[in-house]
């Protein structure tokens, strides 16, 4: 038989493992749940102050990038989360959703499971 892939983005961890736990009822292949981040790595483990220029741009300030090298800090400067600015709000349908469903099925449970991730608040 044929498989189907889904990428289900969720607001929260609890909604997707919800979904997925609806979805194990039919002929699921494979499964994952992973939390994704624009900026690479987990964030600075130490205090920076901003005093002291110990630091290499905005971005590793404000959004805990662990970028690799200092022009990858300054581009995401750019960007209107790092300065503080909107990155989005109640008409950006988008915002906040940072947790991936992922999900490989048998075709014939395809529109099954891609109504039981909608029924849970997915954007698919």
């Amino acid at each position: 038989m044929a498989e189907k892939n889904i990428l289900a983005f969720f607001r929260s961890p609890e909604q997707a493992e919800k979904a997925l736990q609806r979805i194990k009822d039919l002929k699921l292949v494979d499964s994952s749940i992973d939390r994704f981040d624009g900026y690479p790595g987990d964030g600075v483990d130490h205090i920076m102050n901003p005093i002291t220029s110990n630091f290499d741009s905005l971005a590793t300030l404000t959004l805990g990038g662990d970028f690799p090298d200092r022009d990858a800090g300054i581009l995401a400067s750019a960007s209107v989360s790092a300065s503080g600015m909107s990155s989005g709000g109640d008409d950006n349908e988008t915002t906040g959703r940072d947790i991936l469903l992922t999900i490989v099925i048998e075709e014939e449970d395809f529109e099954k499971a891609m109504a039981i991730v909608q029924e849970e608040g997915a954007l698919v």
